[in-house]
């Protein structure tokens, strides 16, 4: 795993916030770093998507006027409940691509995440089993599932032999917000921000997918 591609001069990344602003017409997903005190620092990202637009893709830019694209992601195919997403970098090229695990899903949300240029495939599923299950229910309950969850739930990715390479922690905020970590490998290594970043973002954006 390595860390490459940081805008702004930045040798690299492993803490991030993800905050999502909502509007009557757009979803917005601002990506700030954070410093190993957890102080957040520049925006490093932005995704705006259009609330009733298909999310088979999503562009990360480098500033909130939308002109530099940073990376980003898209399904292979459309409107696939099992869909793999690839997460290419400014030029389009992939870095990395995600898929839900859809059977596993349907009691415990359950993605594999990987990055075939470094030789990773790491695993990722709600950390607690029984929010996970509270979560559905509460989406299926009349007038309530608009309703903000009361709960907390965070994802973690594990490698097959048992290495954290990317962890997310919803926090109580009036909007969803993520606080992210890429763990360093047994090596030293991380994994690519851009990838992280964009299966943080994907874990609010296609949970109901």
């Amino acid at each position: 795993m390595t860390q490459q591609g940081m805008p702004h001069g930045q040798p690299s990344m492993t803490r991030f916030v993800v905050r999502q602003k909502v509007t009557m017409m757009v979803n917005r997903y601002m990506i700030h770093a954070l410093d190993d005190a957890g102080i957040e620092g520049p925006m490093v990202a932005v995704a705006q998507q259009k609330r009733m637009a298909f999310k088979e893709q999503v562009t990360f830019y480098s500033d909130e006027a939308r002109t530099t694209p940073v990376f980003g992601f898209k399904a292979r195919t459309r409107m696939d409940f099992a869909a793999t997403y690839d997460v290419t970098d400014a030029q389009g090229q992939p870095i990395g691509w995600f898929k839900k695990q859809f059977g596993k899903s349907l009691l415990r949300s359950t993605w594999t995440l990987a990055v075939p240029q470094a030789g990773l495939e790491a695993v990722g599923a709600e950390r607690n089993q029984t929010v996970a299950i509270l979560r559905r229910f509460w989406g299926l309950a009349p007038y309530i599932g608009d309703i903000p969850l009361p709960w907390q739930f965070h994802f973690d990715f594990f490698t097959g032999d048992g290495i954290r390479v990317l962890s997310s922690n919803r926090r109580r905020k009036v909007r969803d917000q993520y606080e992210v970590e890429l763990p360093a490998a047994p090596d030293g290594t991380h994994l690519d921000w851009r990838v992280g970043a964009a299966m943080a973002v994907a874990l609010d954006a296609l949970q109901s997918r």
